[in-house]
């Protein structure tokens, strides 16, 4: 399984998804190889010193997809695993995500190889301000905007806007979003992209014909996402029976408890800590969640989970992506063959970036919105996604994915026509 995603990156992905709906489109070749290139990208090397006084080097990166609909935008993570490939991919699938719901932004991506886990709050602090100064140069709030994503938080997010803001000796809280609410943060933007999921499978659901309530949903990746989609489904009345991160994950087929799982999460306990006397259940691996006999499947970890090798054994009723890249391209090729129904993961996991969007437009104004406002402007642009991708699908005879490209490729070479290209 391992070969099998290391053969295939999550760019080459990214690239064979753009030019498989290009031909659908039947898109000028120049135009495509435009879009199947970061437009910038900045690598940097950069010192932090360590609380014993010794020095690090750290390796980070910032790319912008495409501009064409407005200032770019996208997450910064904190992983051993980041790669230059890897961030590339995430900056294409933003540009599509943020099209897709219609939002005037481009897609954007950084990440710094590291393990935030095994820093210090001070190490992580000096690590986060020299890095936000390195890549000072590409962000801004009318040129990119970052926002948290995995390995980052509210507070790293703090952080670089105070960076940022003293290098221009006043505060400029829209160059970042996902801060905290007491610098210009958004309400519900914490819970923002699991609820979107939330939203979305109530769509999927409706479109299909099944009841979300009594519905069985396994969940793989118990982060930010992953762990408010399972407790707020199941406060839908869904039975969640499988959660999972890093290290593994339980099982129960008569439902667990979300909301214990969910309070152990944000206390920083790993899900296999969790004292079994609070509920009867079994372990299970990352691999194994993903092929249970569930109404529902969301892969919500890294990307490259579902491979052509585990595709064919998935035994769920749809798949819903609220990881970024989580099926390969021939892994999606299977299970297009078994006509597994998908909701792709630009259309899935938008919540993040619609709730970003609000938060910048809130920031710009320095007028803020009431929770439950914002939560309802957040179910209306998805519902309103959701029908648009699912009317091309039918109008087309696509699946979702593929329909929801078409319809963010559209939107984006629309934008590329209208301006022209330079000079």
């Amino acid at each position: 399984m391992a070969e099998a995603a290391a053969q295939e990156s999550a760019f080459e992905t990214a690239q064979s998804q753009l030019r498989s709906v290009a031909k659908l489109l039947d898109l000028d070749p120049g135009i495509v190889e435009v879009l199947a290139h970061p437009k910038r990208e900045l690598t940097v090397n950069f010192p932090v010193r360590m609380d014993d006084g010794s020095f690090r080097v750290f390796t980070g990166y910032r790319v912008h997809h495409n501009e064409a609909r407005g200032p770019v935008k996208g997450g910064i993570r904190y992983s051993p695993l980041v790669s230059l490939d890897e961030v590339r991919a995430l900056a294409m699938w933003m540009t599509w995500k943020c099209a897709v719901v219609n939002l005037p932004y481009g897609g954007a991506k950084g990440g710094v190889i590291v393990d935030p886990r095994s820093l210090t709050a001070g190490e992580l602090e000096r690590l986060t301000r020299r890095y936000a100064s390195e890549i000072d140069i590409l962000i801004g709030p009318n040129m990119d905007i970052p926002a948290p994503d995995m390995g980052t938080d509210a507070r790293v997010m703090a952080w670089i806007m105070d960076t940022y803001s003293m290098h221009r000796d006043y505060s400029v809280p829209g160059v970042v979003t996902g801060k905290p609410v007491e610098i210009g943060g958004s309400l519900g933007r914490y819970e923002a992209t699991g609820r979107g999921v939330l939203y979305v499978a109530m769509e999927a659901c409706r479109q299909r014909g099944i009841s979300l309530e009594g519905a069985t949903v396994a969940v793989q990746g118990f982060g930010n996402v992953g762990s408010v989609a399972a407790r707020l489904l199941a406060h839908a009345g869904a039975k969640v029976v499988a959660v999972s991160d890093s290290r593994g994950g339980v099982y129960n087929p008569n439902g667990l408890d979300s909301d214990s799982l969910y309070d152990h999460r944000r206390s920083g306990g790993l899900l296999v800590s969790h004292p079994r006397s609070d509920f009867p259940h079994e372990d299970i691996s990352n691999a194994e969640l993903l092929e249970l006999p569930v109404d529902i499947l969301i892969p919500a970890a890294v990307e490259g989970q579902i491979t052509e090798a585990n595709a064919g054994r998935l035994r769920a009723g749809m798949v819903i992506e609220a990881a970024n890249g989580p099926t390969t391209a021939s892994a999606d090729a299977v299970l297009a063959e078994r006509g597994l129904y998908v909701v792709p993961d630009i259309l899935a996991n938008a919540g993040g970036v619609i709730v970003s969007y609000f938060e910048w437009v809130q920031d710009l104004q320095s007028f803020f919105w009431e929770e439950n406002e914002v939560n309802q402007r957040l179910q209306r642009i998805l519902a309103s996604a959701f029908q648009q991708v699912t009317a091309v699908a039918e109008e087309r005879g696509l699946r979702l994915r593929e329909a929801a490209y078409v319809l963010a490729l559209r939107r984006v070479v629309e934008a590329i026509r209208v301006r022209g290209i330079y000079p």
